[in-house]
């Protein structure tokens, strides 16, 4: 991988890091939380690369915005991506449990595995692994944390109500 460039964007759930290589979108990280990112050393500052994740973060965060529509490159095994890929068919305001997906991505007996790819998700809200709840209808586990996740949630709820 060449330069990766990096940029933070303020959001109703803090700053959120940024980072690609210019073309693509590979991590969005969490201000807190276990899914907490920080830039690292030899990656380049630069607010310009993220103009349009920027403007999209900020009409989903509005509530005007229900689908993400960026180039993107979570790096990941095979099955991780097929799990992030699934997450992303999740519609806004709705909710799915860990083994609906792996029922989906036909690996019904994998819901564990689709529980820990979904807690590696590199580009959490775009790719949104918030919308995974347990199969009681419980909220689990959230690198960003439940309070993140239950904020989230709540968000795309009021959308949907609203129909935005």
């Amino acid at each position: 991988m060449g330069t990766i460039y990096f940029s933070y964007f303020e959001s109703a759930i803090g700053d959120l890091l940024l980072a690609g290589d210019g073309e693509v979108l590979n991590v969005l990280g969490f201000p807190g939380g276990k899914g907490k990112r920080r830039h690292q050393d030899g990656w380049k500052k630069d607010d310009s690369v993220f103009k349009e994740v920027g403007k999209q973060l900020s009409a989903y965060f509005a509530g005007e915005l229900k689908k993400f529509d960026l180039k993107l490159a979570p790096q990941g095994t095979g099955f991780q991506r097929q799990v992030w890929k699934a997450l992303q068919d999740i519609p806004h305001g709705e909710t799915a449990s860990y083994g609906e997906i792996a029922s989906k991505i036909g690996r019904p007996l994998a819901s564990r595995a689709v529980g820990a790819a979904n807690g590696r998700n590199p580009i959490p809200v775009i790719i949104p692994c918030h919308r995974i709840i347990g199969s009681t209808g419980k909220l689990v586990g959230f690198g960003g944390g439940l309070e993140t996740k239950t904020f989230l949630l709540n968000l795309e709820s009021a959308a949907m109500a609203l129909d935005l």
